[in-house]
């Protein structure tokens, strides 16, 4: 690539991580995708002679996806370089490396969305009770992985943003958790008493015994006594889940999903989980509305008798 292909990379990765504050890995997905379309483009082949960036066009752009397509790429794959390709050309219109945004014109393939699995509410309410009889011997790890459950699935909030919480994250006198989401967003989302009873006695009987001579802010904390590892959190859940007569695998993204349909189910408002999620568009909240319809589409089919 190009010193100057390279000074412009390093540009807009500065943009994502900076000014938009994405998350690392989305940072390097946006920025790999980027230095593959310069590449391309720089590098030419066959009758398609090499171009310059500042010829970068939407013929360019559309040559570039065709040929990942046909390299193999998937739909959700394409549909995340366009993203990343039209992400990149409207920072480099801004700042005046292109002379017009050739993404603004890129249509990018629909990717298939497929429906989460999510627990039934008895099975959510068996894999809690599973969780506090675990956590009666008051051992450490048990408390904390009976609080960590509880948290996950009252709060419907990401296994990132349960590893970043910090003790000072809760507010037990309101039952809010402060949590940071994507894109450095705050927000607060409110916990019921199963929840709030599990995290007291996670903090009273057993962070104390995990935390170490160094004292440390994190809320969940691992057998070493450092901040909770999201890696660690999804192999408490899958743990905890499999454990549930029936149940589909699933790690806390799934107890995400469960959270948000039980909620819709129970009569919550869309725009309102939503805000819970701390989802950027309505769109995404959506997705769940589907869920609840396809499990009443089911129940309908087993019950009704004209169904």
């Amino acid at each position: 690539m190009p010193e100057s292909a390279e000074s412009v990379v390093a540009g807009y990765e500065r943009h994502l991580s900076l000014e938009r504050g994405l998350s690392p890995h989305t940072v390097r997905a946006y920025v790999g995708d980027v230095v593959s379309l310069l590449a391309f483009l720089t590098a030419g082949e066959g009758d398609r002679p090499a171009r310059r960036f500042e010829d970068l066009d939407v013929t360019q752009l559309r040559a570039w996806l065709a040929g990942q397509r046909s390299d193999g790429a998937g739909r959700t794959t394409l549909a995340r370089r366009a993203a990343a390709a039209r992400t990149f050309t409207a920072w480099a219109h801004r700042t005046g490396l292109l002379k017009s945004d050739p993404g603004g014109r890129l249509a990018a393939p629909r990717t298939h969305r497929t429906l989460p699995g999510v627990l039934r509410a008895e099975q959510a309410d068996a894999l809690m009770d599973a969780s506090a009889k675990g956590a009666a011997e008051r051992d450490p790890i048990a408390l904390r992985d009976r609080a960590l459950v509880e948290l996950l699935y009252a709060t419907g909030i990401r296994v990132s943003e349960l590893c970043g919480l910090d003790v000072g994250s809760v507010d037990f006198s309101r039952r809010v958790v402060s949590v940071v989401g994507k894109g450095d967003k705050e927000r607060t989302v409110p916990f019921g008493v199963p929840a709030a009873e599990a995290l007291t006695a996670w903090l009273e009987d057993g962070r104390p015994a995990l935390a170490g001579e160094t004292p440390l802010t994190a809320l969940f904390l691992g057998v070493r006594g450092k901040r909770l590892d999201p890696r660690a959190a999804r192999r408490v859940v899958h743990e905890a889940v499999a454990a549930v007569p029936g149940a589909t695998d699933m790690g806390p993204h799934g107890l995400r999903h469960s959270a948000a349909t039980h909620l819709l189910e129970g009569g919550a408002d869309l725009r309102s989980v939503q805000e819970l999620l701390g989802h950027a568009t309505l769109a995404t909240t959506q997705l769940y509305t589907h869920v609840t319809v396809d499990r009443l589409k089911a129940i309908h089919d087993r019950a009704h008798p004209r169904a």
